[in-house]
């Protein structure tokens, strides 16, 4: 996800080869965040979506007055994708730095001092146990 685009050509060859070579796979979901800003997400999400509306020739008033986060969420990168349940964030930084802005809402958040180069197995399983000791509320 991101602003594939940006990339060498070669590069987003390869990222749509590993793509349809994975496409069936269905236990897990990896995603890599390419050329990524949340913001730029939300900007082209909006954009998409008023793209579409203008096309159908409403007033720019109705589509102000009809927009909500269904009418969005399509248009986002990960609009296949569920919300994420957890976010790890590594390297000690206690930041989103815009990641998933939108998606992240009702996310569960887990920092550590780690790098992501260094980030091992114990540190995936010191997330997850940390995540099955919340109570998760979703706005509740």
């Amino acid at each position: 996800m991101g602003q594939i685009e940006l990339l060498p050509t070669s590069l987003q060859e390869a990222i749509r080869e590993a793509e349809e070579a994975t496409q069936h796979y269905d236990k897990f979901i990896l995603n890599v965040a390419v050329a990524y800003g949340g913001r730029e997400e939300i900007i082209e999400a909006f954009r998409g979506h008023l793209k579409a509306e203008g096309e159908s020739g409403k007033p720019i008033d109705q589509i102000a007055d009809e927009l909500t986060v269904d009418k969005i969420a399509p248009y986002l990168y990960t609009s296949n994708l569920p919300d994420p349940e957890l976010i790890i964030r590594t390297s000690g930084e206690v930041r989103l730095s815009g990641f998933l802005l939108w998606q992240s809402v009702y996310s569960e958040f887990y920092f550590c001092d780690t790098y992501w180069p260094s980030f091992r197995k114990i540190d995936f399983l010191r997330a997850l146990r940390a995540y099955s000791q919340r109570k998760r509320r979703f706005g509740k």
